[in-house]
């Protein structure tokens, strides 16, 4: 039985177009061009996903979105893509607080829609009945892929101020936007987490401590208690006070993970660096953890002994990478005499930008998100790659 797309714009042309399209692709197609009768087709046709224009009459697309987000049921999501016009690009951040899963912006190629719906539906309806694109030659698709458990890493900075944030949803913003995973970044600097300044957030955002202190778990709620950014990442933000850090303990965050395994591709994991147990028990569930450091004497005692303190953990050097950030930047220490001061390689570089960097930060939009092909961007978008194939050969061996 093909897939049912409840399809929503009013404009004749673009409804008829990706009624084509999803036509083609297998999928069942029903039209609407008005709000008020979208609302009615998604309670009575049950469609496994929407696409609603934002710039309906009346009833507009966000409000649609609401509204079908107000009908969902304890167990059940019906996924909504976005489709916004060039001029309402700026609508993004809207979008997604309005409770749309994801958006695309007209004019988009057909291939990037398909490839938005089917990682939608294989996350929230059952992989039986997905449309397979025809092959010659090919008697019968393939039976679905078993999800792996999502990839855990974490960022670790071995001083204050060496950039362990920045990098950390940057990375996480590369390893979603560029690369197509779906990824949720855990603020676990818990008394003094940044990601609500570096990303823009108010203090009125649902963090750890409403995982912390209910009476259980599951994926639903922490489904409600997740942040989704405009880049398209899930967060989950540290207390919003130094006071409430105290009702997380070493417990919470590696439970939480094993909740959240099956539902990203990365959990990307951003700690202070204190070594007290909260981190320790991170650092044990981490399947790659990220020292993050600079080239001064500071930085490189704290590393050492960084090192010395895990590897008595039995981490291994594959589990344990070092990201020299600001490399080209002067110092007075090159990348070799850092290597050879610790007596070992230094697997990672990130470009000293700091105009990119501070710019980001102040204006609360992270450069990956609004300035990928910047040249930091770029590197940091070359780090993730070499990260990725790392992270995959580390799984596979201990796995």
């Amino acid at each position: 039985m093909a897939i049912r797309i409840l399809v929503v714009d009013a404009d004749p042309t673009v409804q008829r177009a990706l009624g084509n399209a999803l036509s083609q692709a297998g999928f069942e197609v029903i039209a609407s061009s008005e709000g008020p009768e979208a609302l009615r087709i998604a309670r009575s046709d049950r469609p496994a996903l929407v696409l609603v224009a934002a710039n309906l009459p009346g009833v507009d697309g966000f409000t649609v979105i609401q509204r079908l987000r107000m009908e969902d049921g304890p167990s059940t999501h019906t996924p909504a893509i976005l489709l916004l016009s060039e001029g309402e690009a700026d609508q993004r951040g809207k979008a997604l607080r309005s409770g749309a899963d994801d958006y695309l912006i007209k004019p988009f190629h057909p291939a990037e829609l398909m490839a938005r719906m089917r990682s939608l539906l294989s996350r929230y309806a059952p992989t039986e009945g997905l449309p397979v694109p025809a092959r010659r030659g090919v008697a019968a698709p393939a039976a679905p892929k078993k999800r792996e458990p999502a990839k855990v890493i974490l960022f670790y900075g071995a001083k204050g101020g060496v950039g362990t944030t920045t990098i950390a949803i940057n990375a996480a913003i590369a390893l979603h936007k560029e690369l197509g995973r779906r990824v949720c970044l855990i603020d676990a600097n818990l008394q003094f987490g940044d990601h609500r300044v570096f990303l823009d957030l108010g203090l009125d955002r649902s963090s750890i401590v409403d995982l912390a202190t209910a009476q259980t778990i599951d994926m639903d709620y922490i489904r409600q208690i997740l942040v989704r950014h405009e880049s398209g990442v899930d967060l989950l933000l540290a207390p919003p006070s130094p006071e409430t850090a105290e009702l997380v303990t070493a417990d919470h965050l590696p439970s939480i993970i094993t909740h959240m395994a099956n539902d990203f591709d990365y959990i990307v994991i951003d700690v202070d660096k204190r070594l007290d147990e909260i981190n320790l028990r991170l650092m044990d569930v981490a399947d790659m953890i990220f020292v993050v450091m600079t080239a001064d004497l500071p930085c490189l005692k704290n590393v050492r002994l960084v090192l010395e303190t895990i590897g008595h953990l039995g981490y291994s050097d594959q589990k344990v990478k070092l990201v020299l950030n600001r490399s080209n930047a002067f110092t007075g220490i090159n990348v070799k005499n850092a290597e050879s001061a610790l007596k070992r390689r230094i697997d990672y570089q990130v470009i000293n930008e700091y105009r990119a960097a501070i710019g980001a930060l102040n204006s609360g939009a992270p450069f990956m998100y609004t300035k990928a092909d910047s040249v930091l961007g770029r590197n940091l978008f070359d780090l993730v790659k070499a990260l990725e194939k790392d992270v995959a050969a580390a799984v596979a061996h201990a796995r």
